[in-house]
């Protein structure tokens, strides 16, 4: 067994698909899919099962799943420690984020750190819904609430609040809304409620009321609608600066706090390259937070 045929074995098994690990790993799939079957009669036991849903691990796939990962480490500690750990950060780092980070905090902390470190490529996938570091979807999430299960790193990095806000165009063409109880007579936007992908963002509570006129999955969507002048949302304060004319409401009536965590595979403990950058990004977003809260 050589690490090539690994490093296809762990394209297809973070991805589910002959086709999506093709693209990643830049192989035609149908090379893909030969080169997994060499790989499977090398070993004599059966890796993945095909179904509708695409290409699921077996026993023996999770088994040499755990040997691959390993291999895939040592590998790149083997890189880092031919190259410097005191050398700039190079090579390409996937994030996952909800898209409320994704696109009003992230964009500008990793530009920073680009522009640090030049042999750097970061990817950003923003996403409403929690990303599976088991599978390598990305080699770091932020999220919004720890995880309670599987073998992870969190820290958490720093506190963000949340108000009630409206365009000025919205406010001066609706009545005037002096308490909670004047919401009723507003029209709300929120996420959709049997898509709320974390405990967290259920804000519904918040504003005392069970459904909302206006919603989606995605907070930038809900963000759009409130600079357009279509209703009432809870906003993050670190996304107000980005417009004008938008303005938060009922700040003593309505104020939340959450937090954003990272999330690593706890594997990765040892990639020196993974725990600087780390590192860099939570400073990063505590800072930008910091910065954007005090402009909203």
């Amino acid at each position: 067994m050589h690490w090539d045929d690994l490093r296809i074995f762990l394209g297809v098994a973070r991805s589910d698909s002959l086709s999506r690990a093709g693209k990643v790993l830049k192989i035609d799939p149908a090379t893909v899919g030969r080169r997994i079957s060499r790989l499977e009669e090398d070993l004599g036991a059966a890796l993945f099962v095909k179904s509708p849903q695409g290409y699921a691990l077996t026993g023996e796939g999770e088994r040499l799943l755990i040997h691959a990962t390993r291999a895939e480490q040592n590998f790149t500690l083997a890189m880092e420690d031919m190259r410097g750990e005191a050398g700039h950060l190079t090579g390409a780092i996937r994030i996952g984020a909800p898209d409320g980070s994704a696109n009003y905090l992230l964009p500008q902390v990793c530009a920073k750190i680009c522009d640090e470190n030049p042999g750097l490529e970061v990817q950003i996938v923003a996403l409403p819904r929690v990303f599976n570091l088991s599978k390598r979807e990305a080699d770091m999430a932020v999220t919004v609430s720890p995880p309670e299960a599987g073998r992870l790193l969190v820290q958490k990095v720093s506190d963000y609040h949340l108000h009630l806000a409206a365009s000025e165009q919205y406010l001066s063409e609706n009545p005037q809304i002096h308490s909670v109880s004047d919401l009723k007579d507003h029209r709300l936007i929120g996420y959709i409620p049997d898509m709320i992908f974390d405990k967290e963002l259920d804000y519904l509570a918040a504003m005392k009321v069970d459904k909302v006129q206006l919603s989606s999955n995605s907070f930038s969507v809900q963000f759009n609608y409130v600079r357009q002048g279509a209703g009432v949302a809870i906003v993050h304060d670190f996304a107000i600066p980005s417009t004008t004319g938008v303005k938060r409401i009922l700040m003593d009536d309505i104020s939340l706090t959450r937090s954003f965590y990272l999330v690593r595979h706890a594997d990765d403990r040892r990639v020196e390259r993974l725990n600087r950058f780390a590192n860099l990004l939570g400073q990063g977003i505590k800072a930008e937070v910091t910065r954007l809260e005090g402009l909203a």
